[in-house]
């Protein structure tokens, strides 16, 4: 790994040049000097709301949708957008869609955070999205501090890069919103601007820059979650497709906080979260997948029986993932269960592990997404 606190491209390239080693010289060039390829992420922040707050670190431009300039704003202020008649209202200027692009290296404040890069406005209906464009790489420095923990061992945590970048290539290529590519939630990626940047999440983000998954020379689809619970699972057993990337394997992830839970509910509290079957008699599991996570469960009422998937059960119960299984106790539904989230691709809790046993980032990446490569974007 080159450490770009030490390392000068610039020195090394002269040495070269004084050795007559033109073709080093060159690759030299081409793979240190030149920058690569800059690539904008557009993030939804904040979606179909009726106002919000925006600003900038520094003084900014406001243009219009089609990049005519309106105004100025002052640094440091935070001011509010709302809908008028089918436009956007920011203090006195007025379109149907709004840009800030602050100056310099200044910050962007959309409603409650600071972002890098700049607000993209624009009016659905009645309602205001707001958008951050930022740069993709830029973008991986809060991803990563947000979807993992900082201070896990670096290996770990650029195998997280590496995978969220995928993960937002892939998204971005086969995203049919024409507004943005991701939003900020774990239904893509968590983002949260600068509050979950680290100086480790920068050298995670840096040293692995361009750094994707593919397979046959395309970006993989490349999930990941907190913990599997011991084993991780075919995609198809979970989503729909097969994919010969998202292969279920052996997990590391014994030491996870949350490898093993339970969780106690109340049967009057369970009736009125499923509605209308009355007082809960069973709830028998008709399908799991191999690893014996709950596709779908036979839920018996003293109303009525129904049919109900895993991942249904999972959000109204308020459950960490649907490897779990029920027992009825008097009074209580007890219920016990391994892991955190969907169980496919990277285990989070499973990369720390191995990290902390040595393992590299590559081999890590390697484990959990099987067949793929590691590969640089071009």
């Amino acid at each position: 790994m080159i450490n770009d606190k030490c390392f000068n491209p610039g020195l090394l390239l002269k040495t070269l040049l004084n050795q007559n080693n033109w073709f080093l010289s060159l690759l030299l060039w081409l793979v240190l000097i030149l920058p690569s390829q800059a690539i904008d992420l557009r993030v939804a922040i904040k979606k179909n709301v009726e106002h919000i707050k925006v600003g900038s670190s520094t003084g900014a431009i406001v243009k219009d949708g089609r990049g005519k300039k309106l105004g100025e704003i002052r640094p440091m202020t935070a001011i509010g957008v709302k809908m008028g008649s089918n436009q956007l209202i920011l203090d006195r200027l007025k379109a149907g869609e709004l840009m800030i692009e602050p100056s310099g290296d200044g910050y962007v404040w959309i409603g409650d955070r600071w972002y890098r890069g700049t607000t993209r406005l624009v009016r659905q209906g009645n309602k205001i999205t707001a958008i951050n464009q930022v740069d993709l790489e830029k973008y991986l420095y809060s991803v990563v501090g947000a979807e993992a923990v900082a201070s896990w061992p670096i290996e770990a945590l650029k195998a997280q890069a590496v995978a969220a970048r995928s993960y937002a290539l892939y998204k971005r290529k086969t995203q049919t919103n024409n507004l943005y590519d991701v939003d900020t939630t774990i239904g893509t990626q968590v983002y949260k601007g600068l509050d979950t940047e680290y100086l480790t999440t920068h050298e995670a983000v840096n040293s692995t820059a361009g750094q994707i998954m593919t397979y046959n020379n395309k970006v993989i689809l490349a999930a990941f979650h907190s913990s599997s619970g011991g084993h991780t699972e075919n995609v198809e057993d979970i989503w729909v497709s097969p994919l010969p990337y998202l292969r279920g394997v052996v997990d590391y992830d014994q030491t996870s906080p949350v490898f093993q839970w339970q969780k106690s509910l109340g049967m009057n509290q369970v009736s009125s979260l499923l509605g209308g079957i009355g007082r809960i008699k069973a709830m028998i599991p008709e399908k799991t997948t191999p690893r014996g996570r709950v596709v779908t469960m036979k839920v018996v009422g003293d109303r009525r029986t129904t049919k109900m998937s895993g991942k249904k059960l999972r959000k109204v119960l308020d459950l960490r993932s649907t490897l779990f299984r029920i027992t009825i106790q008097g009074n209580t539904l007890q219920i016990s269960g391994r892991g955190f989230g969907h169980g496919l691709g990277l285990s989070q809790w499973g990369a720390y592990h191995l990290a902390k046993q040595g393992v590299d980032y590559d081999q890590i990446l390697a484990h959990y997404y099987q067949n793929a490569s590691l590969s640089q974007f071009k």
